[in-house]
């Protein structure tokens, strides 16, 4: 499975990382580990996300199996994260 995150862009998530876990036509099912499981995911609009291109390995290097797990879906958004953050800069609350 090709691993792809997004950032909400619209709705009361906005700026929130998820993995996408399922696509259709206009809508995409979304999934953070935490307040979206992957046993419930968030079903939101397409053009209300910001799909992430050209993912570092080390991220999709995570998901090893086929059937992803919600800590592997909340390791991966966490070293994203990590990278994308500033030298010196702690993460916000």
């Amino acid at each position: 499975m090709d691993l792809k995150l997004a950032i909400s862009r619209a709705g009361h998530d906005k700026d929130s990382l998820y993995v996408i876990i399922k696509e259709e036509t206009d809508v995409v099912y979304l999934v953070d580990g935490k307040l979206k499981p992957i046993e419930k995911p968030k079903k939101k609009n397409r053009k209300h996300i910001q799909i992430i291109n050209n993912l570092p390995k080390e991220i999709t290097e995570v998901f090893t199996h086929q059937s992803f797990r919600n800590e592997e879906v909340k390791r991966a958004l966490k070293l994203y994260q990590n990278m994308k953050m500033p030298a010196g800069r702690k993460e916000m609350p």
